[in-house]
């Protein structure tokens, strides 16, 4: 079976709110959109945020953790961009949890939630570069 994720999908209490932060944080643009869910294509795959009582209803499953215990990482191509895009996410609604620091294995990471408290963490890693299309690699 190839190694691979579809679709990362995160149950959300407002759909415009959440749209709102990842529009204006990161600068994703929805792909589809109904009045539940919005889905955004990535490097490979693609994310949603979907109403936590839509989200619950799909899978009957009743009271999903929110936030669970995940972190999401988005990394960036260059240290001196960690800091910027993380007072960009806070401008746009994130809570930071960690201000960026170096941490002992290298690099330059710090952690936000997003407007629903999922955490993200933002990370520029030397070890694990990332191509053209997006893609990272794991330590090369």
């Amino acid at each position: 079976m190839q190694q691979q994720i579809s679709v990362i999908t995160l149950g959300i209490g407002d759909r415009e709110r959440s749209k709102r932060f990842y529009r204006e944080g990161f600068g994703w643009q929805p792909v589809f959109e109904n009045a539940e869910i919005a889905f955004y294509q990535m490097n490979g795959f693609v994310f949603g945020t979907w109403l936590r009582a839509a989200l619950e209803e799909d899978v009957r499953h009743g009271g999903l953790a929110t936030p669970g215990a995940v972190t999401l990482a988005h990394n960036v191509g260059d240290a001196a961009e960690v800091g910027p895009l993380m007072a960009r996410l806070a401008a746009a609604g994130a809570r930071v949890l960690r201000e960026a620091d170096a941490p002992p294995q290298g690099g330059v990471r710090g952690y936000v939630a997003d407007p629903d408290g999922h955490t993200w963490e933002i990370a520029w890693n030397p070890a694990w570069p990332i191509d053209a299309a997006g893609h990272v690699t794991f330590g090369v």
